[in-house]
């Protein structure tokens, strides 16, 4: 299957937000029940890097980061989101695009990438460890379903972080 990386645009915004919202059917990958509108993802997340993978013309797989903190000193440390299409799941595109966004965070002078993920979501965790991510713990009943058919139900998240090898900490 050929797949090409771009730039994501505002125009791929309702591919973008159809795969987000697979995601959230899976009820492992976000505690978000629902996708936000253009608006308020576009200012919650970082205008660079932003990719996604088109297959044929087609979105199928979007990946963005998202400052952990306003104040300057965190500036170089982002959180990932990686979502890719229920068709296109299995197919190795999760894999070049989380390696395409940490390569563009470097350039971006990202120094951390962390991500939190439900431990009952094992592919993403394995897809992170192969890029270089560590589990530096669980958060422990961090917080609560707001959907689905776990509603209400307390979950955990393995927090993983991943140091850049060029921005030069020891």
């Amino acid at each position: 299957m050929e797949y090409k990386f771009e730039t994501m645009k505002p125009a791929d915004w309702e591919e973008v937000r159809a795969i987000y919202e697979e995601g959230i059917a899976t009820e492992n990958a976000t505690f978000e029940p629902v996708v936000p509108d253009w608006e308020k993802w576009d200012s919650s997340h970082v205008p660079e890097p932003r990719l996604v993978v088109k297959v044929e013309g087609r979105v199928a797989a979007w990946a963005a980061l998202s400052r952990v903190s306003a104040r300057k000193v965190y500036a170089g440390i982002a959180e990932v989101s990686i979502y890719v299409g229920e068709k296109f799941r299995g197919r190795g595109i999760g894999d070049a695009l989380l390696a395409a966004l940490v390569d563009a965070s470097e350039k971006a002078g990202f120094w951390t990438l962390q991500g939190g993920i439900f431990p009952e979501n094992t592919v993403s965790i394995e897809l992170h460890k192969k890029h270089g991510f560590r589990v530096l713990g669980i958060r422990e009943k961090v917080g609560r379903m707001a959907f689905g058919r776990l509603q209400g139900k307390w979950r955990d998240v393995a927090l993983m972080e991943r140091r850049s090898k060029v921005a030069g900490i020891d």
